[in-house]
């Protein structure tokens, strides 16, 4: 319970206002949250590839909504879901993955070198017309 009022609570500290000065926590803004397809691309000097494995498991296993990795020894992708009121929001959380979990999970010190976020009905379209992200591999952390 505390770990996820502590998540809420930095949400809205990097919040991104619509203009009306309402940045966070009413109701109204819980109930617009939409889902958003985050691809995080991070890359860096070459690590030992049971490390990259074992860091990327154990981030899946500590954000639990993580879809799917894959990796190399120098670079990795990361692919998920995220629930966010908006493009804004959902980028700054994804900004921020890799670096709040790097100590925690043993992470690279690899640097984000690429992200994109897109709505869910984008993502399906994307999908429908053959021209989406790569086949995933099914669930998990996966060589390249």
């Amino acid at each position: 319970m505390a770990q996820t009022r502590r998540r809420l609570v930095r949400r809205a500290l990097t919040s991104v206002g619509t203009g009306d000065g309402d940045i966070g926590g009413s109701g109204e803004e819980q109930d617009a949250s939409r889902l958003w397809h985050i691809t995080l691309s991070v890359s860096g000097k070459p690590a030992p590839l049971s490390e990259v494995r074992r860091g990327l498991e154990q981030l899946a296993h500590d954000h639990p909504f993580l879809l799917t990795s894959r990796y190399a020894d120098d670079h990795a992708e990361i692919r998920y879901w995220e629930e966010a009121r908006d493009l804004h929001d959902a980028a700054a959380v994804a900004l921020r993955l890799w670096g709040e979990h790097r100590s925690s999970a043993q992470l690279p010190p690899w640097e984000i070198v690429g992200l994109e976020v897109i709505d869910r009905a984008t993502y399906h379209q994307r999908v429908a017309e053959g021209y989406g992200p790569p086949p995933a591999h099914p669930v998990g952390v996966h060589p390249f």
